[in-house]
C-alpha cells in the first residue's frame, strides 16, 4: 500500500531531534499497523501535489497550526484538491486541520471555540459500528492539540465519534473520507512539550489539567487500525 502524506505544517525546529517531524511521527504509527506500507510526503504548504492523484492508493493530513478559515492560497489548493479526491473517491484520512478542512470544503462550519483550547488526552464516544472499526471501542483516548472545532457537519456526513468538549471529533464523508479532531501520531513526550511551549497562552489550569491528562492510556493503535482498514475496504 503507498500512501501520500499531505504535510500541513512542522514540528517547530527545537522539537524535531527528539520527536521527528509530522510526516515520521505519522509513519511511525502506520507502521506499527502494516510494516511494510510505502509513503509518499507531499508538502501542501508549498503547493507540492503528484501530478496524477492515483499515484497513491490513500491519503493522509497532519494537523497545522493555521487555521482552516485563514484566506491563504495554500489552503485554498489543498481544499480543492481534498473535493478532487472525493469526486475521484480515492480514500482520505484526515487528522485535526485536515478534518476541520473536510468539513469546510463540503459545507460544514468551523470556527476557534468559545471553550478554548483542547490539550491533552480527550475521550470520545464512539457513536457508530462499522465494519473497518476493528477493534471495537466503545470510548476513544486520543491526545489532542486545537483551539479551532467542527461545530457544523457537511450535510452528507456521518458522525463516527464526539465529546461534550468536542461534539464532532470523526466524522465519515461517503465511502471515502474519514476524519478524526485528535493526533494519533502524537506521543505523549511531545504533547507535553507543546503543551509546555504554549503554557502562558493555555493558562495555568488548562495546562495543568493538559499535563496531568497525560497519565491516561491513549488508543492511537486501535485508531490506526481503523484507518488502514477503512483504507483497505471497498465496502465503505
Amino acid at each position: 500500500m503507498k500512501v501520500g502524506i499531505l504535510q500541513c505544517d512542522s514540528v517547530r525546529s527545537q522539537f524535531q531531534g527528539r520527536h521527528g517531524d509530522y510526516p515520521e511521527m505519522i509513519t511511525s504509527l502506520l507502521r506499527q499497523v502494516l510494516p511494510a506500507i510505502h509513503i509518499e510526503v507531499y508538502d501542501a504548504v508549498a503547493g507540492h501535489y503528484p501530478p496524477d492523484p492515483g499515484e497513491c492508493d490513500a491519503y493522509i493530513t497532519t494537523g497545522s497550526k493555521a487555521s482552516v478559515y485563514d484566506a491563504e492560497a495554500w489552503i485554498t489548493k489543498l481544499q480543492d484538491f481534498i473535493i478532487r479526491l472525493h469526486q475521484t473517491e480515492q480514500k482520505l484520512i484526515a487528522i485535526c486541520f485536515g478534518h476541520q478542512l473536510v468539513a469546510q470544503a463540503f459545507g460544514g462550519r468551523v470556527v476557534k471555540s468559545e471553550k478554548g483550547w483542547g490539550v491533552g488526552v480527550h475521550t470520545m464516544t464512539v457513536m457508530a459500528d462499522k465494519p473497518w472499526m476493528e477493534p471495537p471501542l466503545a470510548v476513544a483516548h486520543l491526545l489532542v492539540s486545537h483551539q479551532d472545532q467542527v461545530v457544523a457537519l457537511p450535510p452528507e456526513a456521518e458522525l463516527i465519534a464526539g465529546s461534550s468538549f468536542c461534539p464532532y471529533a470523526m466524522f465519515q464523508l461517503g465511502s471515502n473520507i474519514l476524519t478524526v479532531q485528535g493526533h494519533p501520531e502524537f506521543s505523549a513526550p511531545y504533547a507535553a512539550d507543546l503543551m509546555g511551549f504554549r503554557r502562558e497562552i493555555l493558562g495555568e489550569t488548562c495546562y495543568r489539567a493538559g499535563i496531568e491528562s497525560l497519565q491516561t492510556a491513549t488508543d492511537e493503535v486501535a485508531i490506526a487500525r481503523w484507518m488502514m482498514a477503512f483504507i483497505s475496504d471497498a465496502s465503505t
